[in-house]
């Protein structure tokens, strides 16, 4: 459902989308219609959308909070480098939830994961090269107090190696695995799914990436081995793409010629 989101508000549209339609799309990319139906209401509840009666059908809009939610998303997914590791070193972030703020600690956790970090102990994560964690907690602000975080940037030293600290923090093994099941989906003749319309096959595809945009986190290629297949798997996505992204462009026109433009 984010990726189907994501792309039409790059297409244009931002809903009311009737729900009819949205479903539709769905199917078409594998879903069923009762797990569409749900994942709408998951979106609503979370306040990603807006919900409302339109006669005897229901429409949803798209929240403020979802279009910060998508475009923080769309920044990944449309980079052209997006497991490269930015500078050098690693960033390291500590915090301490009280038990009575679970779900914040869900959320922080969440946050952090998307943003390439893991846990290398209970309350230590660790993430590759030089990031600003704010970008991926900013959300969260309100909800954390100052002395609850703690972020910062270091420098493994050569007597204490990171390399067995690296596998123990990302599963390297099933980090490969999942580019090579993306590979095998999407490279040249797999995509080829002729009863798929493109929109659902676009939806589909996004939601492939952000999967493997998640697992990967763009660690320095002294801990990948050889043949790392990340390089292989951008050029697939943006190959298929580019041949998907105008034809789901004129089918999205077709199904939500009457929603309000972004």
């Amino acid at each position: 459902m984010l990726s189907l989101l994501g792309e039409l508000r790059r297409h244009g549209y931002a809903g009311p989308f009737r729900a009819v339609t949205l479903i539709q799309v769905m199917e078409g990319a594998g879903v069923s219609a009762s797990a569409a139906r749900a994942a709408l209401d998951r979106f609503a509840v979370r306040g990603l959308l807006r919900r409302e009666r339109a006669g005897r059908g229901v429409t949803y809009g798209v929240t403020e909070l979802a279009k910060e939610t998508l475009d923080e998303a769309a920044s990944r997914v449309h980079a052209q480098q997006p497991f490269a590791r930015h500078g050098e070193g690693w960033t390291l972030v500590t915090f301490s939830v009280p038990e009575g703020k679970r779900g914040l600690r869900h959320q922080l956790r969440s946050a952090l994961t998307w943003a390439g970090f893991a846990a290398l102990r209970d309350g230590l994560w660790i993430g590759p090269g030089q990031q600003d964690p704010e970008l991926s907690l900013h959300r969260l602000r309100e909800d954390l107090q100052d002395a609850e975080v703690v972020a910062f940037h270091a420098q493994d030293l050569s007597c204490f190696p990171m390399a067995d600290r690296v596998s123990a923090a990302w599963d390297i093994d099933a980090i490969r695995a999942e580019h090579e099941w993306f590979l095998r989906r999407w490279d040249w003749g797999a995509a080829v799914q002729i009863d798929v319309p493109p929109l659902s096959q676009l939806t589909q595809l996004v939601a492939d990436w952000l999967t493997l945009l998640r697992r990967d986190p763009g660690l320095g290629p002294e801990y990948l081995g050889a043949d790392w297949p990340a390089q292989r798997s951008a050029e697939v996505y943006w190959a298929r793409r580019n041949e998907l992204e105008a034809k789901a462009g004129v089918e999205a026109a077709g199904l939500l010629a009457g929603s309000a433009p972004v």
